[in-house]
């Protein structure tokens, strides 16, 4: 079976916000292969609905009065999705900065028609400019280290069960992030399994080339797992306590011990600070070969996991706050405007 070969079983949702020439990367993968693509946007202002309909997909444009969140875009296009094609069996979810490898459709739809308890299926990501900058090495190694077969959670790219996330009740709209975990923890909890394949998925462009980029993605991160660790409805997971724990005691604790001790006159105010590079060594050591093979990019990866307690300490901080004043997430983007869409401009 050829990438072009179309796979009627599947229709895909792609969700996003100024993409500009990377969702038309991401369009054009799936358009004539999925039984029918459905775009979601949420507030572009590149042209990005106006590419969209060009292309031949189904586009959807948020109400602007709700706050913008990707399972609440997802939602959307899966019940369009649903009104265009009721019959298909698989929903290929994809953001709008990814493209979809080719083949990948019906090797999933294969295995999902193979394994009839597994609702969800993914597959591994590619970064696609990784030597841009170290911003996007970090993504690529972070996108290689999932382990295959059986998982507890997939990303935001993945093919689902029609019927099983119908029967899950979908995403969380009110997530601003970490949505996917939240799914599929109740998918699990509804009997369902959740599998990882050792094939590409698709191919990210994570766009990162400034510090500040970084940091607001650090952010989101953690403002996703404070909302899943304690400020959800859900369960918390192991995972999500260890990285709130791991996060405080690094961005809080620490610094907060060594300015005491400084305050007290204690010689430890000086080895202290020696606790972080000690870390990044032991991160660096212990670090899966399979992300970063080289010694080079082990010590970058491990330089900004210590790192990112910061900014995900900002973002924990920040959820609890909303959550506290009642107030409605803010979306937290670390894109720029992509302006050179190919959309087409009228008047």
């Amino acid at each position: 079976m050829t990438a072009l070969t179309p796979v009627p079983s599947v229709a895909v949702v792609a969700i996003g916000r100024n993409e500009g020439t990377r969702l038309q990367t991401c369009l054009k993968s799936v358009l004539g292969v999925a039984r029918g693509v459905v775009y979601v946007d949420s507030g572009s202002t590149d042209g990005s609905v106006d590419l969209a309909r060009s292309l031949g997909a189904e586009v959807v444009e948020l109400d602007p009065r709700v706050p913008f969140t990707p399972g609440r875009a997802r939602n959307m296009g899966f019940g369009r999705l649903q009104e265009l094609w009721p019959d298909v069996s698989y929903v290929q979810f994809v953001d709008g900065d990814c493209e979809i490898a080719p083949g990948w459709l019906p090797k999933a739809a294969a295995f999902l028609d193979e394994n009839s308890d597994v609702a969800v299926v993914a597959g591994r990501r590619r970064e696609r400019h990784p030597e841009r900058s170290v911003y996007n090495l970090l993504c690529a190694i972070e996108w290689n280290l999932h382990p295959v077969g059986e998982a507890t959670a997939c990303g935001g790219d993945a093919l689902m069960r029609t019927d099983a996330f119908v029967a899950s009740g979908g995403f969380r709209p009110d997530l601003m992030a970490g949505e996917e975990p939240d799914l599929c923890q109740r998918l699990r909890a509804g009997g369902w399994r959740i599998w990882f394949l050792d094939e590409v998925l698709t191919l990210h462009d994570a766009a990162m080339t400034r510090f500040g980029q970084w940091w607001k993605r650090g952010k989101r991160s953690g403002y996703g797992t404070m909302q899943r660790a304690w400020l959800c409805r859900s369960v918390p997971g192991v995972a999500e306590i260890r990285e709130v724990v791991g996060t405080w005691l690094w961005a809080v604790f620490v610094p907060g011990a060594i300015v005491v001790l400084a305050v007290n006159g204690s010689a430890w105010a000086l080895w202290l600070p020696l606790a972080y590079p000690l870390q990044v060594a032991r991160l660096a050591l212990v670090a899966d070969r399979r992300g970063a093979s080289s010694w080079r990019d082990r010590c970058w990866y491990a330089t900004f996991i210590v790192l990112a307690k910061f900014p995900k300490l900002l973002g924990q901080l920040e959820c609890i706050t909303v959550r506290w004043l009642r107030r409605h997430p803010r979306l937290i983007e670390y894109k720029t405007v992509d302006r050179d869409s190919a959309a087409p401009r009228h008047g």
